[in-house]
């Protein structure tokens, strides 16, 4: 399929609503328009921008972050960069607060959610702060609920909430410890949201750990406790396992409803849309019999928002590159410069200019992705070498832990068909990989003067009978393999490269072009005339 469409035509909806790596998911209402925002890494432009009017068809409307604000973000830092974020809007502006976990808490601002966000300001500079949350009480008291990560700061499982200036740029009180999972059965407490209702206060927050976790809520009388809790979700006997971390929203006509994410493992974290009832000032979350507190993911339901069907729409995939601008689909490997891409109008076509090589494929910072959109699909991709200086190499990648890439060298004017592999491997939080390659064809335009290869990138799933019990569910792990095959006419395809998927650090595998120079020179550029999904 060429891309996952949640909306069934009928007035009815299957989750999940983005089969796409969406993590840590948040989420909010203005008036009729709802608004979306995830984690990014170390993937630039991050913090995508995406719109709905019924919570079930999305499109990425913007990026609130350009590039990432520090330095050492010029190469890819697998799993480091832009955590769980929040979205909120307050007095006219969207506000998105995020993490960098080595970092710090950062805000940025805009009255145009399609338009250029503010340049980010640092709420808290140091490590192991995450997944902030901003609420405004009712007296204009501004707040921040957070949580912690063991790997850089040596504890977890404990909440924040600590008081802001009323701008929202700064902490003008100390944290203070609201609830702690490691004294209870809520260990990996964390992604907290925060809200009101009824005198209330409630924090949403995930525990239990990300493949085989449940939904936890708190609530207390007073915003700093003490705080009672629930598990208000889990998966039961569903298939949609640890239903994890992400945002209440109403319709304008006063429902609710929860968006969480579901880990399925290669293709990422995936977001699922949930019906939210409330019991005696508690809310329960998908389905659940009378009585019950505690609700399960539900797969097909109503559409929150009544449409005529005719509007079905998911995040663009397919790129004729027919627009002077790159599309938002596109994500680069890390820190990205603007000069690495032109898209042309004029020619339907977008120019990749060569970097520098690093030592392994997967550290190349220029790699330009995609997320995986689909369960199972297939990308064609017309990509012509003309432009290739002595010693560049280029052609399409498959980005994971288990990486790979097929391109074509060009070296003393010859052209050489290779295949790139490699497996990431972590100590602490730095990723170490090697690649390694092989020569399929030696000369390969002999008899094809337009230096054109076209490339076949697909995924598919393949039988699986392993699961999971990592907790007090089990759940199916699913497997897909990548098979990247090449043609120099664009009807007989050969494979050249097959790969068990594996998700990277914290995110999806991702799909993509990629262009370097072996001779650590100034390099060329390929040409890409289509890269489309069936």
């Amino acid at each position: 399929m060429e891309n996952w469409y949640s909306d069934n035509g009928d007035g009815t909806f299957t989750n999940p609503i983005l089969y796409a790596d969406y993590s840590d998911p948040d989420a909010i209402r203005v008036g009729g328009d709802f608004y979306l925002t995830a984690s990014s890494f170390c993937n630039t432009p991050g913090l995508p921008v995406l719109h709905s009017k019924d919570l079930v068809n999305w499109k990425v409307i913007s990026y609130a972050l350009p590039n990432i604000p520090y330095e050492r973000y010029k190469k890819p830092m697998h799993g480091c960069g832009v955590w769980a974020p929040s979205i909120r809007y307050y007095n006219g502006e969207f506000v998105i607060f995020f993490p960098m976990p080595d970092e710090g808490i950062f805000v940025t601002k805009t009255k145009d959610p399609k338009g250029k966000w503010s340049e980010p300001v640092a709420i808290f500079e140091g490590k192991g702060w995450i997944d902030p949350c901003p609420f405004i009480d009712d007296d204009g008291k501004a707040y921040m609920v957070n949580a912690y990560a063991k790997s850089r700061i040596g504890f977890k499982s404990v909440l924040s909430i600590a008081e802001l200036s009323s701008d929202l740029t700064k902490m003008t009180g100390e944290p203070v410890k609201v609830f702690d999972g490691n004294l209870n059965d809520q260990h990996t407490i964390e992604g907290p949201k925060l809200y009101k209702r009824n005198g209330w206060y409630y924090i949403f927050a995930p525990a239990g750990g990300v493949k085989q976790g449940w939904q936890t809520v708190l609530r207390s009388k007073n915003i700093y406790g003490p705080y009672e809790y629930r598990v208000v979700m889990e998966q039961k006997d569903s298939d949609v396992n640890g239903p994890h971390q992400g945002a209440w929203v109403d319709t304008p006509d006063g429902k609710d409803y929860f968006l969480h994410f579901q880990d399925v493992y290669a293709a990422g974290r995936i977001v699922h849309l949930q019906k939210m009832r409330w019991v005696d000032d508690w809310p329960v979350i998908g389905e659940a019999d009378e009585g019950e507190i505690c609700g399960k993911p539900v797969l097909k339901m109503d559409k929150p928002v009544k449409t005529d069907g005719s509007d079905i729409f998911a995040p663009d995939a397919s790129d004729d590159f027919e627009k002077d601008a790159i599309g938002l689909q596109w994500q680069w490997n890390a820190n990205h410069d603007p000069n690495w891409a032109f898209p042309s109008a004029k020619e339907s076509c977008i120019y990749l200019r060569s970097v520098s090589a690093e030592e392994s494929i997967s550290d190349q910072p220029n790699l330009f992705l995609q997320k995986w959109p689909a369960p199972e699909f297939t990308v064609r991709a017309c990509i012509s070498f003309d432009g290739l200086k002595d010693g560049d190499e280029a052609g399409i990648v498959n980005m994971g832990v288990s990486y790979g890439a097929v391109g074509v060298l060009f070296e003393n004017g010859r052209y050489e068909l290779r295949r790139i592999k490699g497996e990431q491997k972590f100590d602490h939080e730095a990723a170490f990989a090697s690649d390694e390659i092989e020569i399929i064809e030696k000369d390969l335009f002999k008899t094809n003067e337009a230096k054109t290869v076209y490339f076949e990138y697909s995924v598919k799933r393949v039988p699986s009978d392993e699961t999971n019990r990592d907790g007090k569910y089990e759940f199916p792990i699913p497997k897909e393999t990548v098979t990247m095959s090449y043609s120099l006419d664009g009807e007989k395809y050969k494979p050249a490269l097959t790969l068990d998927a594996k998700a990277g650090r914290w995110v999806g595998v991702k799909c993509g072009m990629y262009i370097r120079n072996m001779n650590g020179t100034e390099g060329g550029n390929l040409r890409c005339d289509y890269f489309r999904f069936e």
